[in-house]
């Protein structure tokens, strides 16, 4: 599979338990995905990677609760605890991911202005990251991904990719959600009407 890549969306300490925004068996993929890298010629790793501050994060909107809605110049967003703080223990890879056979980690949601659940683009759904074009150099075209949030930053990322003509495929074994207000099921939707297939 000389033309494909594993991507590996945000195993991240505060996305796992005991973090500040911690998925329900975060952890539990781990050694999973550890297993599957070897089977692809190309990994990229994606890091959660907020200033303080962040414009996503609750406790800067004031009176605000953690996961509510506002929004904002680009569209609705949910306000999030702070989390994933650049440099901080919450936003280093889980200490058990093999981050040693990562190809590439890039790192997303640094704009304190704009939040950036996919790989490829801002929430603004227009402001590229710079995976699309890493991909496109390397000649991959079929990606796996894998990670956290299933309904969240794994959904965003593997839409997109799947809309720039990408093949992709989530393995839901390797995935884990948040399910926040029925999320998890209109995401598993949204990704199968966008041409996903969902292993």
């Amino acid at each position: 599979m000389p033309d494909s890549a594993l991507i590996v969306i945000d195993v991240q300490n505060d996305f796992c338990p005991g973090g500040a925004l911690a998925v329900d068996g975060g952890d539990q993929i781990v050694e999973g995905i550890n297993g599957l890298m070897r089977d692809f010629p190309a990994v990229i790793l994606t890091q959660d990677w907020h200033p303080e501050g962040h414009s996503s994060f609750a406790g800067t909107q004031a009176g605000a609760a953690p996961y509510s809605m506002t929004e904002m110049p680009y569209g609705p967003q949910v306000l999030w605890p702070d989390h994933c703080v650049q440099g901080s223990e919450g936003a280093r890879f889980h200490p058990s991911l093999n981050t040693t056979l990562a190809d590439m980690i890039l790192r997303k949601g640094y704009n304190p202005r704009i939040d950036s659940y996919s790989a490829f683009f801002e929430n603004d759904h227009s402001t590229p990251t710079g995976l699309e074009g890493y991909l496109r150099t390397r000649g991959i075209e079929k990606l796996t991904m894998v990670g956290l949030a299933t309904d969240y930053c794994v959904n965003f990322s593997a839409v997109d990719a799947a809309n720039l003509g990408f093949s992709v495929t989530v393995r839901t074994d390797l995935c884990r959600a948040i399910d926040l207000d029925g999320s998890l099921k209109a995401a598993m939707a949204g990704m199968r009407a966008a041409g996903v297939v969902i292993e």
